[in-house]
């Protein structure tokens, strides 16, 4: 299926109607998330033999492009159940079936969020600050927080990692696995109150001995980087849909300057178009440059995932590359295009000045500028010396 088949035009003008609202009423996107989900949007990498779209990371970065034209923050919580649900395709694409449950379960209804960010935790996914203790069943009880845990409102699946610091003599071992709504011991912060991405109401998570059963702990991993397939397949998904919905949101961006530029006139000329001002022109001309830069980077990036493609110690400096360039050619597009607009574009309620404020999230994702100039640095140059 294509993008524009799951997510027809009347069902993206609904949703771009909505995140005004939204976001003045720093508001989860309910409506939007049960329109999606009743259009199989949730689904998109589920197996089409259980009722799901069949979808590799190419077409569902696609897809959450077309998503962020109409509602960025709507697409960036979305992006959250996507990453895991891509993380289990792309596993399975390379013979790993231990988070097929997770496809399962999607194809049931259930929603999925991402439950690994920490506050103060640069290593990311290599370390971690909350803690995780065995039990004698074989299951953990994490103690810890997560901070940005989008989806909070509405997630049935929450996936989470912590450190048992015992294991492995001594050097710890970092453990992943899954709660449910329904487990005890969590509890989410109303605290998102935010500049931008309102909607996606990405509260604080408070973990106090939560216990994820051993048949939901998926992953045992030694603390540091790591070769384990289960890495490379969050960091591209994460970092490729990431890219998608900056990729789509520079590009409403640019639509919506070109709009405002044809429809202002310039009164020193006469009751011209500022279509025929040479300097907007150019600055038009930039953005649009600067965009079609990026669609090929994110179609090429994702479909070489789809294809299996080795670029070995490359793999990590493509997709941290990626999402880098996404959310800064973004936030250049929609700062030229408030440019072009003029003063219209600062008052609260304008389509811009929203997009201004929604961009700025780009910054935080991982991975960021410094970190991805590392891992650049590293692949082409060695690490540094001691």
């Amino acid at each position: 299926m294509s993008p524009e088949e799951l997510l027809p035009d009347e069902l993206l003008e609904r949703i771009r109607s909505r995140a005004a609202g939204y976001d003045r009423d720093n508001a989860f996107f309910h409506e939007d998330l049960e329109e999606l989900a009743a259009a199989g949007y949730l689904k998109l990498f589920v197996p089409a033999s259980d009722g799901g779209a069949g979808l590799g990371l190419e077409a569902a970065a696609q897809c959450q492009r077309r998503l962020a034209t109409a509602a960025p923050a709507t697409a960036l919580a979305v992006n959250m159940h996507l990453v895991w649900t891509g993380v289990a395709h792309v596993l399975a694409a390379r013979g790993d079936n231990s988070l097929d449950f997770v496809l399962k379960e999607a194809a049931q209804g259930e929603v999925f969020a991402f439950g690994n960010s920490e506050a103060g935790n640069d290593s990311v996914l290599f370390d971690s600050r909350t803690t995780a203790t065995p039990e004698q069943d074989g299951g953990y009880s994490f103690t810890g927080t997560k901070i940005f845990t989008s989806l909070s409102p509405a997630w049935t699946r929450l996936g989470i990692f912590g450190k048992d610091a015992g294991a492995r003599d001594g050097a710890g071992e970092l453990v992943h696995g899954f709660i449910t709504r329904e487990t005890p011991g969590y509890r989410i912060l109303d605290d998102w109150d935010t500049l931008g991405m309102r909607a996606s109401q990405s509260a604080t998570t408070v973990l106090e001995a939560v216990r994820a059963p051993a048949d939901r702990i998926f992953r045992k991993l030694p603390v540091g980087p790591n070769a384990d397939p289960l890495i490379f397949a969050i960091f591209a998904c994460f970092e490729s849909l990431l890219a998608a919905v900056y990729t789509g949101l520079g590009e409403r961006a640019l639509a919506v300057g070109v709009e405002n530029v044809k429809r202002r006139t310039s009164f020193k000329n006469g009751g011209r178009s500022y279509a025929q001002d040479p300097d907007i022109r150019w600055k038009v001309a930039d953005a649009a440059m600067a965009m079609d830069v990026l669609y090929p980077q994110l179609r090429t990036v994702t479909a070489d995932v789809d294809a299996l493609a080795d670029h070995g110690s490359q793999w990590f400096p493509k997709l941290v590359g990626l999402k880098v360039n996404a959310t800064k050619t973004a936030r250049r597009v929609v700062d030229l295009a408030i440019r072009v607009s003029g003063g219209s574009s600062y008052f609260r309620g304008s389509e811009l000045e929203r997009l201004y404020r929604d961009v700025l999230a780009g910054m935080f994702h991982p991975s960021d500028d410094e970190s991805a100039h590392n891992t650049v640095a590293n692949a082409w140059l060695g690490p540094l010396e001691d």
